[in-house]
């Protein structure tokens, strides 16, 4: 199926969002702004904006941050049609998540699409989430799997993100997997560590080509340092939509 006929199977506003901007704008590309100054993620979303579907923040690795951060981010994605996503990695009992994704300095709710979760903490992880992001129509990402070298989300955990998906799937939208995972037309699967090379770096992270990727079933592949440390940034990123886009048609 199509992104756009995707669409169709949520209810989820954040996903249904997501997969109509892929298929409009022709990107399955999101890259990955791990760098820690304000000016650093203004600069990769202003310049690589129109060649993503998604920003993947951490916000709180910018040593500058300040609140106008996050208002200029937001309409930098209204700007250039993509969604923010904090990759919080929420880990622990509902009450706490609710404080972290809602309050503290970061205020994530309110302007961030999509965030994610792991389970090691139980379904209270979510449940506690999903009060605070259904309301405003928000999305949470599980991570069912990881692309670093002895990860142990893995088999039985694996499972277990896919049965509390769709246990909650009014608010997860999908996964961080390496792969289709199930076959739901309504989960959407990112992939993190995607390179045009496969290979490693030395700290155990490993790298998959855009078409592998794609082909396996995921739908939006993650890039970082791949792009914004090449010499031309915004020529890597078409690269790397490109080679995304020609993998989707190829698996339509």
């Amino acid at each position: 199926m199509t992104y756009q006929q995707r669409s169709t199977f949520t209810n989820n506003p954040t996903a249904k969002k997501l997969f109509e901007l892929m298929d409009s704008k022709q990107t399955n590309l999101a890259i990955a702004a791990d760098v820690t100054t304000k000016a650093e993620i203004l600069k990769i979303a202003q310049e690589l904006g129109s060649e993503i579907c998604v920003l993947k923040t951490h916000i709180d690795i910018i040593v500058d941050f300040d609140q106008e951060l996050t208002k200029e981010l937001r309409e930098l994605a209204d700007k250039h049609n993509f969604l923010i996503f904090e990759d919080r990695k929420f880990a622990d009992i509902g009450n706490t998540v609710q404080y972290q994704y809602r309050d503290g300095i970061y205020h994530i709710v309110e302007w961030a699409d999509i965030t994610n979760a792991h389970i090691v903490p139980g379904q209270g992880v979510i449940e506690g989430l999903k009060e605070v992001g259904l309301p405003k129509g928000r999305g949470l990402l599980l991570l069912a799997e990881m692309s670093s070298a002895e990860n142990l989300a893995v088999g039985d955990y694996t499972q277990k993100a896919i049965e509390w998906a769709q246990k909650y799937d009014d608010f997860v939208i999908g996964f961080i997997g390496m792969k289709k995972l199930i076959d739901n037309p309504k989960f959407i699967v990112m992939t993190p560590g995607v390179k045009l090379a496969a290979g490693t770096d030395n700290l155990k992270q490993q790298y998959n080509t855009p078409e592998k990727v794609i082909s396996g079933g995921s739908d939006v592949i993650i890039v970082g340092r791949g792009i914004y440390k090449a010499e031309d940034p915004q020529a890597e990123a078409k690269k790397y939509r490109e080679a995304g886009w020609e993998a989707y048609k190829k698996r339509n």
